[in-house]
């Protein structure tokens, strides 16, 4: 027999406490019918200009604006992942490239200097198992 004395998906305590009930599911029993008319009075007072009731209206319809920064080509050179990373770095410096841009850019070279070692690592078996292979069959 094994540990577990319940199935997947099988309360563990099945005369618990049911869903929906408790003191958070109380408050929203006890509001739920004013909630109309709640909202009615926050909309009417930004009307009149509370900006406190017009900011909890607009923050509970509409999710908050995240900037956006405007994708910016720089020139990369063909070299090395080093090579790569510093103009990277420079064009952060020269102020041609916003740091938030240049550390993802910085990150990318990153993991592609992790997946070209994974390559490297990989070839490297590749090649030391045919050698042992050949060797086997001297």
């Amino acid at each position: 027999m094994s540990g577990h004395k319940w199935k997947p998906g099988q309360s563990g305590n099945p005369s618990g406490r049911p869903k929906g009930k408790g003191p958070f599911a109380e408050v929203r029993e006890s509001i739920a019918g004013h909630v109309p008319a709640m909202i009615a009075k926050l909309a009417q007072q930004a009307k009149e200009g509370d900006v406190a009731a017009a900011r909890l209206l607009l923050e509970r319809v509409y999710p908050a604006m995240k900037p956006v920064e405007a994708p910016q080509p720089i020139e990369m050179p063909q070299g090395t992942l080093t090579e790569r990373g510093k103009a990277v770095l420079e064009a952060i410096g020269a102020g041609e490239l916003a740091p938030s841009q240049g550390a993802a850019l910085v990150a990318a070279i990153g993991a592609l200097a992790r997946v070209v070692e994974v390559d490297e690592l990989a070839r490297r078996i590749e090649a030391l198992e045919a050698k042992e292979n050949q060797n086997a069959k001297s």
